[in-house]
């Protein structure tokens, strides 16, 4: 019997704590422009993601907004050759050096523009390759609006 009621006490217990601990999502990002002045460019925050979009600086809150206010998000990449570090690497071995020169890196970003009673901004991300597509639908989910593939314009006038 005591058995009994401690498996339900249990059962009753483990849900409300898991509920009542839970956190909101934080992605690591860098900052690369917009409308934050007292943060350089290139400089890391942390993306909280929830019923407000809060960008914290180590222990600094450098922006909260509710996701409400988000007027649009984009998204998209940058490919770049990576020249300079084969430059670097064919003075000690050339065949690494040409080996590098032909790959790519990508960056990837995220555009947030915001209109909190009259407070409009906006601001680009750079996230994380393995999290980009979480941010996107983190950011999504909570605001409501559709990000845009910046890429796909420029993709089309190619054609």
């Amino acid at each position: 019997m005591t058995q009994g009621l401690i498996a339900v006490l249990l059962s009753v217990a483990l849900p409300t704590a898991t509920f009542a601990a839970e956190k909101v999502a934080g992605y690591e990002v860098k900052y690369s422009g917009g409308s934050l002045p007292d943060v350089k460019t290139g400089h890391d925050l942390t993306l909280f993601v929830g019923d407000s979009l809060r960008l914290t600086s180590k222990k600094t809150e450098e922006l909260s907004i509710p996701a409400s206010a988000v007027t649009d998000l984009s998204y998209g990449q940058e490919v770049h050759h990576r020249i300079g570090t084969a430059a670097a690497l064919a003075v000690v071995s050339l065949g690494v050096g040409a080996l590098v020169a032909f790959s790519k890196s990508k960056k990837h970003f995220i555009g947030i523009t915001w209109d909190d009673n009259g407070k409009k901004g906006g601001l680009v991300l750079q996230a994380d390759k393995n999290e980009y597509r979480g941010v996107i639908a983190a950011l999504e989910g909570v605001t409501g609006k559709k990000a845009v593939d910046t890429d796909e314009g420029a993709k089309n006038k190619n054609k």
